[in-house]
């Protein structure tokens, strides 16, 4: 490779490297988030407003300096405005008596009016049957008086109280993570506007017990600003400000606002960037500091059964952090990350190792694909299997499989070949993939078909299986296609490419001998687009829970690597 590629390499191992903090891993730094800073101003101004009035005002403060030219709001600075966004800061304008012209200007224009029952419509018909993020953007604005409570669909907290192995048999339209929601929410509602009294009452107090039982020791569920002021907020809607769940919610709030005035949404995805970082980086990572990275991983791995999720032992979440829950995502993460910190094959703890194969496995649902958090509930999209995860978890199946003892190897062919099915069922007639996690909003309908057929084309080339070869080249004829003119990639064809997008292509490519000519030119561009490393922006490709958009500061940097690290690898790539 020519003296730019290596200087870019060289400069982007060493800017990766020194992201680590004092601990010895990445934490990263998440997009700041317009519809977390609202929310979190709605609940702390219900809880009281004049203890928290700094923080609202500073909240305040942020919304208005980073409004949209249009006058709404969008989930990050670089984010189109959204109607569920631009609501929330509306009613938290409202709540404080501020006014908010421009973003009730931009409502009216996308939403047809603001008056209430067809304010409501709008948001109801954005998210169909899924009620996990139409009902609370309703309650917060009927608790800031920009709806009423009749425009809030009730939700059915009551079923809380059963016990969750029926949550599946019942079928119910709310997905896993959003039971604080359900609970806090749906009571909030029942209180103004009462419904099946002789029942709800009854276990109001009930389901507060759950609520609390849930909730994690720092107070933030899921890591998540919106979800636990959405919890705050409904619990201060009723007179329960004061209520323990409240006061540890609100605890979280305070300690995760940024020096700004605004908050992120989530806390960190540290356990996730380690694992993206180790897998980029590869055998660059130097020997001394493998160990306390891998014994870092192995600690978060979950030992017991998830309080929150009742997921069982063996899996790992996005974050260290209390309001992580396990996932198949990042358990495969952690999985591939264990395997090349263990390259030198040491030794690691097996029975560590065997733990988070088999919760793969029982996680995978009966079409052969690998849900988000959840197998067989299947109703709302983080409960459906998903091309990119059942990807990711063939990755990494495939290069622990032989360490395995054989019945794990047994079952992990067979689930290879049931994951195979899944992803012919699932590949496009033009030969992509869409993901359930990123997204592009320059592409129709929002989806990241790059992102989604490169991280799947990466777990087809895990398997060495000429079976699946004619998989492979429809794919990889689709992402050639998609290629810019310019050598680089956005989320679709003819789409503004972004760095993170361009390196997902050009890691998968690098292997493929007809693609060396496209490769090459991605790697160019993505020198010439870094100033050869120097800058990483972030492009908001990321997708958050109820499809809310963020970005990560390291994920241009992790993705950077991992794609000059496989073309490094590859002699016949050479100019």
């Amino acid at each position: 490779m020519n003296p730019a590629f290596q200087e870019t390499l060289v400069r982007v191992r060493e800017r990766l490297l020194a992201e680590r903090g004092a601990h010895g891993h990445w934490e990263g730094e998440l997009s700041s988030s317009a519809l977390s800073t609202a929310t979190a101003v709605i609940a702390l101004a219900l809880v009281d407003r004049g203890q928290h009035a700094a923080l609202i005002q500073r909240g305040l403060a942020w919304l208005t300096a980073h409004a949209n030219a249009d006058g709404g709001w969008g989930d990050t600075v670089l984010s189109r405005s959204n109607i569920s966004t631009t609501t929330l800061c509306w009613a938290a304008f409202g709540l404080l008596n501020k006014p908010a012209p421009a973003a009730e200007a931009w409502l009216v224009r996308e939403a047809g009016s603001v008056e209430p029952e067809q304010l409501a419509q709008t948001i109801i018909a954005g998210y169909g049957k899924d009620r996990t993020f139409s009902v609370p953007i309703l309650t917060a604005c009927a608790l800031a008086g920009r709806v009423a409570w009749k425009d809030v669909l009730p939700l059915p907290f009551e079923l809380t109280v059963l016990p969750h192995q029926l949550f599946r048999w019942l079928r119910l339209p709310v997905v896993s993570y959003a039971l604080p929601a359900l609970i806090a929410i749906g009571q909030v509602r029942h209180h103004h506007l009462p419904e099946r009294r002789w029942l709800r009452d009854g276990v109001r107090a009930a389901t507060l017990r759950v609520l609390e039982k849930i909730q994690p020791v720092n107070g933030g569920f899921l890591e998540a600003a919106p979800l636990t002021s959405f919890v705050v907020m409904a619990l201060a809607g009723m007179g329960q400000g004061r209520h323990p769940v409240a006061v540890r919610g609100v605890r979280f709030l305070v300690k995760s606002v940024r020096a700004d005035g605004s908050w992120p949404i989530d806390t960190n995805l540290a356990t996730w960037l380690a694992t993206l970082a180790v897998n980029a980086l590869g055998p660059v990572l130097p020997v001394a500091e493998r160990a306390p990275i891998g014994d870092w991983l192995l600690g978060q791995q979950y030992r017991n059964e998830h309080p929150f999720t009742h997921a069982a032992p063996g899996g790992w979440a996005w974050t260290d952090l209390p309001g992580g829950v396990p996932d198949a995502d990042d358990t495969a993460g952690a999985l591939l990350a264990l395997k090349t910190l263990d390259a030198d094959e040491r030794g690691l703890n097996t029975d560590a190792i065997q733990k988070g194969i088999g919760w793969l496995l029982d996680l995978q649902n009966r079409n052969g694909g690998m849900p988000t958090f959840c197998k067989g509930w299947g109703a709302l999209p983080f409960d459906r299997s998903t091309p990119d995860i059942t990807a990711h978890a063939l990755r990494a199946w495939a290069v622990w499989r032989d360490d395995m003892p054989p019945p794990l190897q047994g079952r992990i062919k067979r689930a290879t070949r049931r994951a195979i099915a899944f992803l012919t069922q699932t590949q496009r007639a033009d030969g992509a993939w869409s993901p359930l996690w990123f997204g592009n909003q320059h592409a129709p309908n929002d989806e990241n078909l790059t992102c989604g057929t490169a991280q799947v084309l990466l777990g087809l080339q895990a398997l060495n299986d000429p079976q699946t070869q004619g998989l492979q080249d429809r794919a990889m004829d689709w992402l050639l296609a998609a290629q810019n003119s310019d050598g680089s990639w956005g989320g679709a064809t003819q789409t503004p490419p972004s760095i993170e997008e361009t390196a997902l292509a050009v890691n998968t490519l690098a292997v493929v001998p007809r693609a060396r000519d496209a490769v090459l030119r991605g790697v160019d561009w993505l020198i010439a687009a870094t100033a050869q490393g120097r800058e990483t922006p972030a492009a908001p490709i990321g997708l958050y829970f109820a499809k809310l958009w963020y970005f990560e500061r390291l994920y241009p940097l992790i993705f950077l690597v991992g794609a000059l690290e496989r073309v490094a690898t590859f002699p016949a790539l050479e100019k």
